[in-house]
């Protein structure tokens, strides 16, 4: 799906944060320009990229700390676990909370580790999580990741789709990494450090590239699983 800018419509500031559709629409036009070969073949693939907005505070970071290293559906169930379980959450839950209760969520150890430090953050205040919000993504980035458990994934997650960052880009993440390298047409996956050096075309917008990247690369698989030939799949 081909798109181009109106000219009548400005570009969006590079500090504008991807809160709404229509700040994600604007990045993305934004992108198009940037990159408009790359980009276009990317939106006929997937279509708009879904905003995926998550809540600023601390139900937000507790689902992206559970959705770590585990599968999309894992995360679910567990999150689902982890709402029935405490509801309307609060910091002190995390530190009060049992190791079984905690368990019986499905969470592992070293994530029970990391919900308690998170809590005990919150708790000595060198974790404001209100706060975050009016600092720079580089500020906000340290003041995580000095909590015990939550490392640059993790920090780059909540800033992109709680805090709405524009320029955002986890470059440790793997489904973003095998999205670039098909996006890009390369031949091997791009690791970390490369995937960072590649990105730098899409900025300041990076945030709504990952996006872009992430719904191109489940359209990609998706397409994949679709193709598999009758024969094969009745071979059994």
């Amino acid at each position: 799906m081909a798109i181009k800018r109106p000219s009548s419509k400005p570009l969006p500031p590079e500090s504008a944060r991807i809160v709404s559709e229509e700040a994600l629409q604007a990045a993305t036009l934004a992108l198009h320009q940037l990159d408009p070969d790359c980009m276009s073949h990317m939106l006929e693939i997937a279509g708009p990229p879904p905003l995926r907005a998550r809540s600023a505070d601390l139900s937000g970071l507790v689902s992206i700390v559970i959705s770590q290293q585990v599968s999309t559906a894992s995360a679910r169930a567990i999150h689902a676990r982890f709402q029935a379980n405490f509801g309307h959450l609060h910091h002190r839950q995390l530190l009060e909370a049992t190791d079984e209760d905690l368990r019986a969520c499905g969470l592992s150890s070293p994530k029970m580790r990391t919900m308690r430090a998170l809590g005990q953050a919150i708790e000595e205040r060198s974790l404001d999580l209100d706060q975050l919000s009016t600092l720079t993504a580089g500020e906000a980035r340290a003041r995580m990741t000095a909590v015990k458990g939550i490392g640059p994934w993790t920090a780059d997650i909540y800033l992109l789709f709680c805090l709405g960052h524009p320029d955002i880009w986890p470059a440790g993440d793997l489904a973003l990494q095998e999205g670039v390298r098909m996006a890009l047409k390369l031949r091997a996956r791009p690791d970390a450090r490369q995937v960072e050096k590649l990105s730098r075309r899409w900025q300041p917008f990076r945030a709504a590239a990952a996006r872009l990247i992430w719904a191109y690369y489940a359209k990609r698989l998706e397409l994949k699983r679709s193709t598999v030939s009758p024969g094969r799949a009745n071979s059994t």
